[in-house]
Protein backbone atom coordinates (compact mmCIF):
# COMPACT_ATOMS: atom_id res chain seq x y z
CA UNK A 1 0.00 0.00 0.00
CA UNK A 2 2.83 2.40 0.84
CA UNK A 3 4.42 1.31 -2.43
CA UNK A 4 1.49 2.74 -4.39
CA UNK A 5 1.12 5.78 -2.14
CA UNK A 6 4.70 6.93 -2.60
CA UNK A 7 4.61 6.07 -6.29
CA UNK A 8 1.64 8.45 -6.61
CA UNK A 9 3.33 11.15 -4.51
CA UNK A 10 6.45 10.97 -6.64
CA UNK A 11 4.56 11.15 -9.93
CA UNK A 12 2.16 13.89 -8.90
CA UNK A 13 4.16 16.02 -6.47
CA UNK A 14 7.80 14.94 -6.92
CA UNK A 15 7.97 14.45 -3.14
CA UNK A 16 11.65 14.22 -2.09
CA UNK A 17 12.54 10.70 -0.99
CA UNK A 18 9.38 9.13 -2.41
CA UNK A 19 11.43 7.46 -5.12
CA UNK A 20 13.08 5.25 -2.51
CA UNK A 21 9.99 3.04 -2.55
CA UNK A 22 10.70 2.14 -6.16
CA UNK A 23 13.93 0.44 -5.11
CA UNK A 24 13.64 -3.25 -4.31
CA UNK A 25 16.54 -3.11 -1.85
CA UNK A 26 14.95 -0.33 0.20
CA UNK A 27 11.54 -2.00 0.38
CA UNK A 28 13.12 -5.35 1.29
CA UNK A 29 15.15 -3.75 4.07
CA UNK A 30 12.06 -2.01 5.43
CA UNK A 31 10.09 -5.28 5.23
CA UNK A 32 12.63 -7.28 7.22
CA UNK A 33 12.97 -4.54 9.87
CA UNK A 34 9.22 -4.15 10.28
CA UNK A 35 8.59 -7.91 10.43
CA UNK A 36 11.27 -8.29 13.11
CA UNK A 37 9.77 -5.43 15.09
CA UNK A 38 6.23 -6.81 14.86
CA UNK A 39 7.33 -10.33 15.84
CA UNK A 40 9.35 -9.17 18.86
CA UNK A 41 7.01 -6.44 20.13
CA UNK A 42 3.60 -7.87 19.36
CA UNK A 43 4.77 -11.47 19.70
CA UNK A 44 4.93 -11.02 23.45
CA UNK A 45 1.38 -9.70 23.52
CA UNK A 46 0.16 -12.67 21.49
CA UNK A 47 1.91 -15.06 23.87
CA UNK A 48 0.26 -13.40 26.87
CA UNK A 49 -3.11 -13.61 25.11
CA UNK A 50 -2.60 -17.33 24.40
CA UNK A 51 -1.65 -17.88 28.04
CA UNK A 52 -4.72 -15.99 29.25
CA UNK A 53 -6.95 -18.14 27.05
CA UNK A 54 -5.09 -21.27 28.22
CA UNK A 55 -4.18 -22.17 24.65
CA UNK A 56 -1.32 -24.42 25.71
CA UNK A 57 0.38 -27.45 24.23
CA UNK A 58 -0.77 -30.84 25.47
CA UNK A 59 2.42 -32.89 25.66
CA UNK A 60 2.22 -36.65 25.25
CA UNK A 61 4.85 -38.28 27.47
CA UNK A 62 7.38 -39.92 25.16
CA UNK A 63 9.92 -40.56 27.87
CA UNK A 64 12.15 -37.67 26.79
CA UNK A 65 14.11 -35.65 29.32
CA UNK A 66 12.44 -32.34 30.24
CA UNK A 67 9.49 -33.03 27.96
CA UNK A 68 6.74 -32.91 30.57
CA UNK A 69 7.95 -29.48 31.73
CA UNK A 70 6.75 -28.06 28.40
CA UNK A 71 3.12 -28.96 29.04
CA UNK A 72 0.98 -25.85 28.94
CA UNK A 73 3.43 -23.81 26.84
CA UNK A 74 1.35 -21.57 24.53
CA UNK A 75 0.93 -22.91 21.02
CA UNK A 76 -0.54 -21.47 17.79
CA UNK A 77 2.50 -19.16 17.76
CA UNK A 78 2.47 -19.49 13.99
CA UNK A 79 0.03 -16.57 14.14
CA UNK A 80 3.04 -14.40 15.04
CA UNK A 81 4.86 -15.54 11.90
CA UNK A 82 1.83 -15.02 9.66
CA UNK A 83 1.01 -11.56 11.02
CA UNK A 84 4.64 -10.42 10.97
CA UNK A 85 4.92 -11.51 7.35
CA UNK A 86 1.68 -10.21 5.89
CA UNK A 87 1.73 -6.71 7.38
CA UNK A 88 5.09 -5.67 5.82
CA UNK A 89 4.17 -7.39 2.55
CA UNK A 90 0.89 -5.48 2.32
CA UNK A 91 2.75 -2.22 3.02
CA UNK A 92 5.89 -2.57 0.91
CA UNK A 93 5.27 -5.12 -1.87
CA UNK A 94 3.73 -4.65 -5.29
CA UNK A 95 0.38 -6.30 -4.63
CA UNK A 96 -0.34 -6.59 -8.37
CA UNK A 97 2.60 -8.94 -8.80
CA UNK A 98 1.33 -12.46 -9.48
CA UNK A 99 4.11 -14.07 -7.43
CA UNK A 100 3.34 -11.95 -4.37
CA UNK A 101 -0.36 -12.79 -4.73
CA UNK A 102 0.48 -16.51 -4.88
CA UNK A 103 2.58 -16.34 -1.72
CA UNK A 104 -0.09 -14.40 0.18
CA UNK A 105 -2.60 -17.05 -0.91
CA UNK A 106 -0.24 -19.81 0.25
CA UNK A 107 0.36 -18.16 3.63
CA UNK A 108 -3.34 -17.67 4.35
CA UNK A 109 -4.40 -21.08 3.00
CA UNK A 110 -1.85 -23.15 4.91
CA UNK A 111 -2.31 -20.95 7.99
CA UNK A 112 -6.03 -21.79 8.01
CA UNK A 113 -5.37 -25.52 7.69
CA UNK A 114 -2.81 -25.40 10.51
CA UNK A 115 -5.10 -23.25 12.67
CA UNK A 116 -7.97 -25.74 12.29
CA UNK A 117 -5.62 -28.56 13.27
CA UNK A 118 -4.41 -26.70 16.37
CA UNK A 119 -7.96 -25.66 17.26
CA UNK A 120 -9.17 -29.28 17.24
CA UNK A 121 -6.20 -30.36 19.40
CA UNK A 122 -6.71 -27.64 22.00
CA UNK A 123 -10.40 -26.89 22.18
CA UNK A 124 -11.81 -30.26 21.12
CA UNK A 125 -9.23 -32.09 23.26
CA UNK A 126 -8.37 -34.37 20.34
CA UNK A 127 -4.61 -34.92 20.34
CA UNK A 128 -4.69 -36.20 16.75
CA UNK A 129 -6.03 -32.87 15.51
CA UNK A 130 -7.31 -32.54 11.96
CA UNK A 131 -7.52 -35.94 10.28
CA UNK A 132 -4.54 -36.63 8.05
CA UNK A 133 -6.60 -37.02 4.91
CA UNK A 134 -8.10 -33.57 5.34
CA UNK A 135 -4.63 -32.06 5.74
CA UNK A 136 -3.51 -33.78 2.57
CA UNK A 137 -6.64 -32.64 0.72
CA UNK A 138 -5.87 -29.05 1.76
CA UNK A 139 -2.27 -29.39 0.56
CA UNK A 140 -3.36 -30.96 -2.72
CA UNK A 141 -5.89 -28.20 -3.38
CA UNK A 142 -3.21 -25.57 -2.74
CA UNK A 143 -0.81 -27.41 -5.05
CA UNK A 144 -3.52 -27.57 -7.70
CA UNK A 145 -4.18 -23.82 -7.42
CA UNK A 146 -0.49 -22.88 -7.44
CA UNK A 147 0.34 -25.24 -10.30
CA UNK A 148 -2.59 -24.04 -12.41
CA UNK A 149 -1.78 -20.36 -11.87
CA UNK A 150 1.90 -20.82 -12.62
CA UNK A 151 1.10 -22.78 -15.76
CA UNK A 152 -1.76 -20.73 -17.20
CA UNK A 153 -1.25 -17.16 -15.94
CA UNK A 154 0.15 -14.93 -18.73
CA UNK A 155 2.55 -13.06 -16.41
CA UNK A 156 4.43 -16.20 -15.35
CA UNK A 157 7.10 -16.16 -18.04
CA UNK A 158 10.80 -16.51 -18.74
CA UNK A 159 13.12 -14.74 -21.14
CA UNK A 160 15.67 -16.59 -23.23
CA UNK A 161 18.86 -15.19 -24.72
CA UNK A 162 18.14 -15.39 -28.43
CA UNK A 163 21.33 -14.10 -29.97
CA UNK A 164 24.29 -11.74 -29.59
CA UNK A 165 25.18 -8.51 -31.32
CA UNK A 166 28.16 -6.19 -31.62
CA UNK A 167 27.67 -2.76 -30.04
CA UNK A 168 29.11 0.51 -31.29
CA UNK A 169 32.01 0.04 -28.87
CA UNK A 170 32.72 -3.37 -30.45
CA UNK A 171 31.52 -5.28 -27.42
CA UNK A 172 29.49 -8.49 -27.60
CA UNK A 173 26.05 -7.99 -26.11
CA UNK A 174 23.50 -10.72 -25.46
CA UNK A 175 20.02 -9.96 -26.73
CA UNK A 176 16.98 -11.37 -24.96
CA UNK A 177 13.91 -12.47 -26.83
CA UNK A 178 10.28 -11.91 -25.94
CA UNK A 179 8.76 -13.19 -22.72
CA UNK A 180 7.44 -16.69 -23.17
CA UNK A 181 5.52 -19.35 -21.29
CA UNK A 182 7.59 -22.37 -20.32
CA UNK A 183 7.63 -25.20 -17.81
CA UNK A 184 11.39 -25.54 -17.90
CA UNK A 185 13.34 -25.64 -14.66
CA UNK A 186 16.98 -25.58 -13.59
CA UNK A 187 18.80 -28.83 -12.87
CA UNK A 188 21.72 -28.54 -10.41
CA UNK A 189 25.21 -29.88 -11.19
CA UNK A 190 24.61 -30.29 -14.95
CA UNK A 191 26.16 -28.14 -17.68
CA UNK A 192 23.02 -28.05 -19.80
CA UNK A 193 21.03 -27.30 -16.69
CA UNK A 194 17.52 -27.33 -18.08
CA UNK A 195 14.67 -29.77 -17.71
CA UNK A 196 11.45 -29.29 -19.63
CA UNK A 197 8.45 -31.02 -18.09
CA UNK A 198 6.84 -30.98 -21.55
CA UNK A 199 9.49 -33.43 -22.76
CA UNK A 200 8.20 -36.04 -20.34
CA UNK A 201 5.17 -36.52 -22.57
CA UNK A 202 6.91 -35.91 -25.91
CA UNK A 203 6.65 -39.63 -26.66
CA UNK A 204 2.92 -39.15 -27.23
CA UNK A 205 3.53 -37.28 -30.48
CA UNK A 206 3.37 -33.77 -31.87
CA UNK A 207 1.27 -31.12 -30.18
CA UNK A 208 1.36 -32.75 -26.75
CA UNK A 209 3.44 -29.89 -25.35
CA UNK A 210 0.15 -28.04 -24.83
CA UNK A 211 -0.73 -30.70 -22.25
CA UNK A 212 2.46 -30.34 -20.19
CA UNK A 213 0.22 -29.26 -17.28
CA UNK A 214 -0.61 -32.95 -16.86
CA UNK A 215 2.96 -33.37 -15.61
CA UNK A 216 3.69 -29.96 -14.14
CA UNK A 217 0.68 -29.61 -11.83
CA UNK A 218 1.07 -33.06 -10.18
CA UNK A 219 4.77 -32.26 -9.60
CA UNK A 220 3.77 -29.00 -7.88
CA UNK A 221 1.21 -30.85 -5.73
CA UNK A 222 3.85 -33.43 -4.72
CA UNK A 223 6.39 -30.74 -3.78
CA UNK A 224 3.93 -28.62 -1.78
CA UNK A 225 2.68 -31.66 0.13
CA UNK A 226 6.15 -33.10 0.80
CA UNK A 227 7.80 -29.87 1.97
CA UNK A 228 4.91 -28.74 4.18
CA UNK A 229 4.80 -32.15 5.86
CA UNK A 230 8.60 -32.10 6.22
CA UNK A 231 8.47 -28.75 8.00
CA UNK A 232 5.67 -30.08 10.21
CA UNK A 233 7.75 -33.09 11.27
CA UNK A 234 10.80 -30.89 11.95
CA UNK A 235 8.83 -28.81 14.44
CA UNK A 236 9.52 -31.00 17.45
CA UNK A 237 12.06 -29.23 19.65
CA UNK A 238 12.64 -25.59 20.55
CA UNK A 239 13.91 -23.45 17.70
CA UNK A 240 14.63 -26.26 15.24
CA UNK A 241 11.96 -25.58 12.63
CA UNK A 242 12.12 -21.77 12.86
CA UNK A 243 15.92 -21.59 12.64
CA UNK A 244 16.26 -24.17 9.88
CA UNK A 245 13.49 -22.49 7.88
CA UNK A 246 15.11 -19.06 8.20
CA UNK A 247 18.30 -20.45 6.65
CA UNK A 248 16.34 -22.00 3.78
CA UNK A 249 14.26 -18.87 3.17
CA UNK A 250 17.30 -16.57 3.07
CA UNK A 251 18.92 -18.88 0.51
CA UNK A 252 15.78 -18.80 -1.63
CA UNK A 253 15.92 -15.01 -1.33
CA UNK A 254 19.32 -15.07 -3.05
CA UNK A 255 17.90 -17.26 -5.82
CA UNK A 256 14.94 -14.92 -6.25
CA UNK A 257 17.25 -11.90 -6.39
CA UNK A 258 19.50 -13.31 -9.13
CA UNK A 259 16.62 -14.85 -11.10
CA UNK A 260 14.79 -11.53 -11.21
CA UNK A 261 17.88 -9.58 -12.29
CA UNK A 262 18.75 -9.77 -15.98
CA UNK A 263 22.48 -9.21 -15.43
CA UNK A 264 22.93 -11.76 -12.65
CA UNK A 265 20.80 -14.39 -14.36
CA UNK A 266 22.83 -13.94 -17.55
CA UNK A 267 26.15 -14.25 -15.70
CA UNK A 268 25.03 -17.34 -13.75
CA UNK A 269 23.33 -18.87 -16.80
CA UNK A 270 20.00 -19.38 -15.09
CA UNK A 271 16.52 -18.42 -16.22
CA UNK A 272 15.69 -14.74 -16.20
CA UNK A 273 12.25 -14.50 -14.62
CA UNK A 274 10.58 -11.13 -15.23
CA UNK A 275 8.80 -9.79 -12.12
CA UNK A 276 10.39 -12.45 -9.86
CA UNK A 277 12.54 -9.84 -8.12
CA UNK A 278 9.47 -8.71 -6.18
CA UNK A 279 9.65 -12.02 -4.32
CA UNK A 280 12.57 -10.60 -2.36
CA UNK A 281 10.24 -8.24 -0.47
CA UNK A 282 8.04 -11.14 0.63
CA UNK A 283 11.05 -13.32 1.47
CA UNK A 284 12.63 -10.53 3.52
CA UNK A 285 9.42 -10.12 5.54
CA UNK A 286 9.09 -13.89 5.99
CA UNK A 287 12.72 -14.29 7.10
CA UNK A 288 12.34 -11.41 9.55
CA UNK A 289 9.18 -13.01 10.95
CA UNK A 290 10.96 -16.35 11.46
CA UNK A 291 13.91 -14.75 13.22
CA UNK A 292 11.58 -12.62 15.34
CA UNK A 293 9.58 -15.70 16.29
CA UNK A 294 12.82 -17.44 17.22
CA UNK A 295 13.30 -14.74 19.88
CA UNK A 296 10.56 -16.48 21.87
CA UNK A 297 10.89 -20.00 20.44
CA UNK A 298 14.57 -20.56 21.26
CA UNK A 299 15.27 -22.92 24.17
CA UNK A 300 13.51 -22.82 26.57
CA UNK A 301 10.58 -21.95 24.32
CA UNK A 302 7.99 -19.45 25.53
CA UNK A 303 5.72 -20.38 22.63
CA UNK A 304 5.35 -23.15 20.04
CA UNK A 305 4.42 -22.44 16.44
CA UNK A 306 2.01 -25.37 16.19
CA UNK A 307 0.74 -26.60 12.84
CA UNK A 308 -0.43 -23.02 12.23
CA UNK A 309 3.21 -22.13 11.74
CA UNK A 310 4.89 -25.31 10.51
CA UNK A 311 2.46 -26.09 7.69
CA UNK A 312 2.57 -22.46 6.58
CA UNK A 313 6.37 -22.41 6.57
CA UNK A 314 6.60 -25.57 4.49
CA UNK A 315 4.00 -24.41 1.99
CA UNK A 316 5.66 -21.02 1.49
CA UNK A 317 9.13 -22.55 1.03
CA UNK A 318 7.79 -25.02 -1.55
CA UNK A 319 5.99 -22.34 -3.58
CA UNK A 320 8.99 -19.97 -3.59
CA UNK A 321 11.26 -22.78 -4.80
CA UNK A 322 8.84 -23.66 -7.60
CA UNK A 323 8.47 -20.02 -8.66
CA UNK A 324 12.25 -19.47 -8.93
CA UNK A 325 12.58 -22.87 -10.63
CA UNK A 326 14.80 -24.41 -8.00
CA UNK A 327 12.44 -27.18 -6.92
CA UNK A 328 14.94 -29.88 -7.93
CA UNK A 329 17.37 -28.38 -5.42
CA UNK A 330 14.98 -28.86 -2.49
CA UNK A 331 16.35 -32.28 -1.39
CA UNK A 332 19.66 -30.50 -0.73
CA UNK A 333 18.46 -27.10 0.48
CA UNK A 334 15.71 -28.64 2.65
CA UNK A 335 17.95 -31.52 3.69
CA UNK A 336 16.88 -31.19 7.34
CA UNK A 337 13.21 -31.53 6.38
CA UNK A 338 14.10 -34.41 4.06
CA UNK A 339 16.05 -36.28 6.75
CA UNK A 340 13.25 -35.84 9.28
CA UNK A 341 10.64 -37.14 6.84
CA UNK A 342 12.85 -40.00 5.67
CA UNK A 343 13.51 -41.10 9.26
CA UNK A 344 9.76 -41.40 9.87
CA UNK A 345 9.15 -43.32 6.64
CA UNK A 346 12.04 -45.71 7.33
CA UNK A 347 10.97 -46.23 10.93
CA UNK A 348 7.35 -46.99 10.08
CA UNK A 349 8.21 -49.09 7.01
CA UNK A 350 10.84 -51.18 8.82
CA UNK A 351 8.59 -51.68 11.84
CA UNK A 352 5.73 -52.98 9.69
CA UNK A 353 8.06 -55.19 7.63
CA UNK A 354 9.68 -56.84 10.65
CA UNK A 355 6.33 -57.29 12.37
CA UNK A 356 4.98 -59.18 9.34
CA UNK A 357 8.15 -61.23 8.96
CA UNK A 358 9.10 -61.94 12.55
CA UNK A 359 5.88 -61.26 14.45
CA UNK A 360 7.60 -58.47 16.37
CA UNK A 361 8.23 -54.99 15.07
CA UNK A 362 11.80 -53.63 15.18
CA UNK A 363 13.04 -50.07 14.86
CA UNK A 364 15.94 -48.41 13.09
CA UNK A 365 15.99 -45.31 15.29
CA UNK A 366 15.39 -45.03 19.01
CA UNK A 367 12.53 -42.69 18.09
CA UNK A 368 11.40 -40.83 14.98
CA UNK A 369 11.52 -38.09 13.69
CA UNK A 370 15.30 -37.95 13.73
CA UNK A 371 15.69 -35.21 16.36
CA UNK A 372 13.90 -37.42 18.91
CA UNK A 373 16.47 -40.16 18.24
CA UNK A 374 19.21 -37.85 19.50
CA UNK A 375 17.08 -36.81 22.45
CA UNK A 376 16.79 -40.48 23.37
CA UNK A 377 20.60 -40.63 23.22
CA UNK A 378 20.54 -37.89 25.89
CA UNK A 379 21.81 -35.06 23.70
CA UNK A 380 20.60 -31.71 25.03
CA UNK A 381 18.00 -29.92 22.90
CA UNK A 382 20.26 -26.92 22.36
CA UNK A 383 23.09 -29.11 21.06
CA UNK A 384 20.77 -30.95 18.66
CA UNK A 385 19.27 -27.71 17.34
CA UNK A 386 22.64 -25.97 16.94
CA UNK A 387 24.13 -28.92 15.06
CA UNK A 388 21.09 -29.15 12.79
CA UNK A 389 21.43 -25.42 12.09
CA UNK A 390 25.10 -25.89 11.19
CA UNK A 391 24.16 -28.69 8.80
CA UNK A 392 21.43 -26.45 7.38
CA UNK A 393 23.97 -23.67 6.75
CA UNK A 394 26.32 -26.13 5.00
CA UNK A 395 23.45 -27.34 2.80
CA UNK A 396 22.52 -23.73 2.01
CA UNK A 397 26.11 -22.98 0.94
CA UNK A 398 26.17 -26.09 -1.25
CA UNK A 399 22.86 -24.99 -2.80
CA UNK A 400 24.23 -21.55 -3.63
CA UNK A 401 27.43 -23.03 -5.03
CA UNK A 402 25.40 -25.12 -7.50
CA UNK A 403 24.82 -21.88 -9.40
CA UNK A 404 28.37 -22.25 -10.75
CA UNK A 405 29.27 -25.93 -10.28
CA UNK A 406 28.20 -27.91 -13.33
Amino acid sequence: MLYYLFEYLEQQYQLPGAGLFQFLTFRSAMAVLLSLLIAVVYGKRIILFLQAKQIGESIRDLGLEGQTQKAGTPTMGGLIIIMSTLVPVLLFADLKNIYVILLILTTVWMGIIGFIDDYIKIFKKDKKGLKGRFKVIGQVVLGLLVGSILYFHPEVTIKDKDTTRITENFKVEKVYGEEMKSVRTNVPFFKDNELDYAEWISWAGEGVADYAWLIFIPVVILIVTAVSNGANLTDGIDGLAAGSSAIIVLTLGIFAWVSGNIEFSDYLDIFYLPRAGELVVFIAAFAGALVGFLWYNAYPAQVFMGDTGSLTIGGVIAVIAIIVRKELLLPILCGIFFAESLSVMLQVGYFKHTKRKYGEGKRIFLMAPLHHHYQKKLYHESKIVTRFWIIGILLAVISIVTLKIR
